[in-house]
């Protein structure tokens, strides 16, 4: 005879244990106490077995029938509903674990093994903290794709629109390294292609006229104050390689005898090594350099410490001070200066200018091609450039005079 809700709600706890039966092996314990479980009792490969369905009132009588008839299916498929449901709380479990600032901080912890700059490391980190603000103790196998959506919007909302598109991308590859070892199935971030707004390019400003570029020279010349700042800058237009890379050079990196700076992968954007020929002018300013080995490996320490560089806001606090704005001259605007009038001249293959910038071809085999191919233009190019930068330091300065931006209240000549 079935169950019915009444009997249910009169049944009292007695001395003993005692069910209440319903049908297809499932009743209703009642316990001393009063408290009453639902139970169904089953056998499979020849065991007698009991599945904990539930508790009164929690789980009410209709529903204990449908987690009994769903087990009976299971059970005529030759499953045990106990075994499936022991898997499915291993598997929850596991998911509850691998939440995303888990598996994101396992990701970073991969992106520092593989020699990833510090400064790389700091925007990941950066990137890392935002994200997880929002979605961090989500389990990654569980995260939708309007969750991520509504964590970019709202960079989107403060216009940070570039921030926004590397925060998916950064997603992105945590959601791959999830897929990777088996804690996701599918990269979520991927479905919000096309879903953020566009950030409009932004180029670095850059002085990249003869006249300007000749003024520029003079003014970094004329620097005051920290004798290594003003070398760095000396420096910079003669290799115009990025910033961060000067900051981080060593001594070891150079070989004189071959006038030559190979920048390792660690610590070049592309991961791959690059190859810098030094013309006689640079090898010159080097030598300006006071190095002691005992205090730092770097070419350009802190002023704090041996063992960290420069400042990365150094170079462009300096250039402030020379009288160039923002939106006038940076540090990285020396790359676009130098890519300028050299494809100006006309002298030089463009390829051998892109491989000089260390833009390289995505192609591996036309990479390993072209290196081989324009080194010895690029030695002759970069002996070039750094003699034509004299000419516009020198002659600019005979022919016009001072172009730079006379200080309140000073006379110019004097």
């Amino acid at each position: 005879m079935s169950l019915a809700v009444v009997s249910i709600k009169a049944a009292k706890g007695r001395n003993k244990p005692y069910k209440l039966t319903d049908s297809g092996g499932l009743y209703l314990l009642v316990k001393p106490c009063g408290q009453r479980y639902w139970r169904m009792n089953y056998r499979f490969l020849g065991k007698q077995k009991t599945l904990c369905i539930g508790v009164w009132p929690d789980t009410g009588l209709a529903e204990a029938r449908d987690e009994r008839d769903a087990a009976r299916k299971l059970l005529a498929r030759g499953r045990d509903p106990i075994e499936l449901a022991r898997q499915e709380r291993v598997v929850a479990t596991i998911a509850a674990s691998n939440d995303f600032t888990t598996v994101a901080d396992e990701w970073l912890t991969k992106m520092e093994r593989e020699g990833r700059s510090a400064v790389t490391m700091k925007k990941l980190h950066w990137l890392v903290d935002f994200i997880t603000l929002s979605i961090g103790k989500r389990p990654v196998a569980s995260i939708t794709a309007y969750e991520l959506l509504t964590m970019l919007r709202k960079m989107e909302s403060k216009g940070r629109y570039e921030t926004a598109k590397r925060l998916r991308s950064t997603c992105s590859q945590i959601f791959r390294y999830a897929i990777a070892t088996a804690r996701a199935e599918r990269d979520i971030a991927a479905d919000l292609r096309g879903a953020l707004i566009s950030p409009k390019p932004v180029h670095r400003a850059a002085i990249t006229t003869a006249h300007e570029a000749g003024g520029l020279l003079r003014a970094i010349d004329g620097l005051d104050g920290f004798a290594n700042t003003r070398i760095a800058l000396q420096l910079l237009p003669h290799v115009f390689v990025r910033p961060g890379e000067l900051r981080f050079a060593e001594w070891k990196d150079f070989d004189f005898d071959k006038a030559l700076w190979t920048i390792p992968p660690h610590k070049t954007k592309m991961r791959r090594p690059h190859s810098i020929p030094l013309s006689r002018q640079a090898l010159k300013i080097l030598g300006t350099i006071e190095h002691d080995a005992k205090y730092s490996s770097l070419l350009f320490p802190s002023v704090r410490t041996g063992n960290r560089p420069m400042s990365e806001n150094t170079i462009n606090t300096a250039l402030r001070r020379m009288g160039y704005a923002q939106d006038e001259m940076t540090g990285h605007g020396f790359r676009a200066m130098a890519a300028t009038l050299l494809n100006e001249m006309g002298l030089w293959n463009p390829d051998a200018i892109e491989r000089q910038l260390a833009h390289c071809d995505k192609n591996a085999v036309r990479r390993a091609y072209t290196r081989g191919e324009y080194w010895d233009e690029r030695v002759r190019m970069m002996q070039h450039w750094s003699d034509h930068l004299d000419f516009l330091r020198d002659g600019a300065k005979v022919l016009e005079g001072n172009f730079r931006k006379i200080e309140a209240g000073r006379v110019p000549g004097q």
